[in-house]
């Protein structure tokens, strides 16, 4: 019976791939190495199981023994703290949401950032994604009973939320976080029905989602890659392929950010295959594009035109019944995104034409993205031994992400001041390397 209860302890043992034998004894040898003798058996560990709170220095010696950092503990929170996954990637399953929420949100605490996910294993969840069934798996649940009127508000408040000026959503990742712990605990307590059940998956979906960008802006990575997890496993209890596929199209960014191509391109791959509004599969294409082309393959020429090609056409058949998360892809989008990716083959007059012309058509409502926008085109202008250019789009695209709180697209601008330093005496470019120190 032991083996089959879903107790942390048991699922956290079982992820270490430790028996209770082995567990026991690596408590003794945590002990030991403080020269205490521990009297934990079998016995008293099938206690903690069924509901004992082992004490403060157990649940350290539990830690250690499950090959975890002792500072990972927080005694006053067991079971809660204990890592469920070898991997940092929980499976997907019927009763997954909730637990990768938690798991999420653990990781904000800092307690878990030693945790790095690797490609293989976010590559292992996509294709987990793509291969499972298609339906919602949201279930009635009992527990203290949600009114409709407590989910829509939420609803509401975080569209609201997200409807704010760019200036403005740089103040709202604690009222965000709220939200998101609000919804986990409704899932996890709440009486619901599976209508209303999937609802509130859809929402801690979304919610993860932005979680996850405004973590990744920050560089916390393991924050926003646990964020984006949560996220996939919610929309997949909803049944809603695309918001899945729109989730792993931002790990598969990530991955890409990070210059692992390999398993940007693996992700986008198994996203394709269930995507289906053309605004979600425009954005994906272009994303595998961007990514195939940064391998600096020239073999991979081909497959970057087809996915432009292939993203063009989706833009064209996308009306405006799109999802949330990508509602927002334009010719914009399309212009800079295809010339970064010519730019990454090499042909840089053309790249330099369609990024300044994506910039051009980039609305005032999306001067985030601009300032990303102004710093490819800064490096297309480096790329093209127009220092000057370079160092006025450069400066500009520095100052919209101070006004923004975008240390994202700062990072983009640093990146490319090494290659001002043979151009110091070019207008402009002294400016800039004092703005970017100052």
């Amino acid at each position: 019976m032991e083996e089959t209860t879903g107790h942390p302890l048991v699922v956290a043992r079982h992820a270490a791939g430790k028996t209770m034998e082995e567990l026991v004894s690596g408590i003794h040898a945590a002990a030991a190495r403080r020269h205490l003798r521990s009297g934990i058996d079998e016995a008293r560990v099938r206690k903690w199981q069924r509901g004992v709170r082992p004490s403060e220095e157990s649940q350290i010696y539990i830690a250690e023994a499950l090959g975890w950092p002792a500072h990972i503990v927080r005694a006053d929170d067991w079971p809660n703290w204990l890592p469920l996954t070898a991997n940092g990637v929980l499976p997907l399953g019927p009763h997954s949401s909730v637990p990768a929420l938690r798991e999420a949100q653990r990781t904000a605490m800092e307690r878990r950032t030693f945790l790095t996910i690797s490609g293989a294993a976010l590559s292992a969840l996509a294709a987990d994604w793509a291969a499972g069934p298609a339906d919602a798996l949201t279930q009635a649940h009992d527990g203290k009973p949600i009114g409709e009127d407590l989910v829509t508000y939420l609803e509401n408040s975080t569209q609201h939320l997200a409807s704010l000026s760019t200036e403005q959503r740089q103040h709202t990742p604690a009222l965000l976080d709220a939200h998101l712990t609000t919804v986990t605990e409704l899932l996890e307590t709440g009486r619901y029905t599976p209508a209303l059940g999937m609802r509130l998956h859809t929402l801690a979906a979304s919610l993860s989602q932005t979680v996850a960008w405004h973590a990744f802006d920050l560089r916390r990575h393991t924050h926003a890659s646990q964020s984006w997890v949560a996220g996939l496993h919610n929309a997949h209890a909803a049944g809603d392929r695309d918001l899945g596929a729109g989730l792993l199209g931002d790990l598969a960014y990530q991955a890409a950010w990070r210059r692992d191509h390999t398993t940007a391109t693996t992700i986008l791959h198994h996203a394709l295959t269930r995507a289906q509004n053309p605004a979600a599969r425009c954005l994906l294409q272009l994303r595998l594009a961007r990514t195939l082309a940064a391998r600096s393959d020239r073999s991979e020429r081909g497959a970057v035109l087809r996915a432009l090609t292939a993203a063009e056409h989706h833009l064209n058949e996308a009306g405006t019944d799109r999802p949330a998360w990508c509602a927002w892809v334009s010719e914009a989008d399309l212009a800079v995104d295809s010339g970064q990716a010519l730019l990454d083959l090499g042909d840089t007059r053309r790249a330099h034409q369609l990024i300044s012309e994506g910039e051009r058509l980039l609305p005032p409502t999306r001067d985030k993205t601009k300032g990303v926008f102004l710093a490819y085109r800064a490096a297309s202008y480096l790329d093209l031994k127009e220092p000057e250019p370079a160092a006025a789009a450069a400066t500009q695209s520095l100052l919209l992400a101070r006004r923004f709180g975008a240390p994202r697209c700062a990072r983009l601008v640093d990146d490319l001041l090494p290659r001002f330093q043979p151009y110091a005496r070019a207008h402009g470019v002294p400016e800039l390397l004092q703005l970017a120190t100052a």
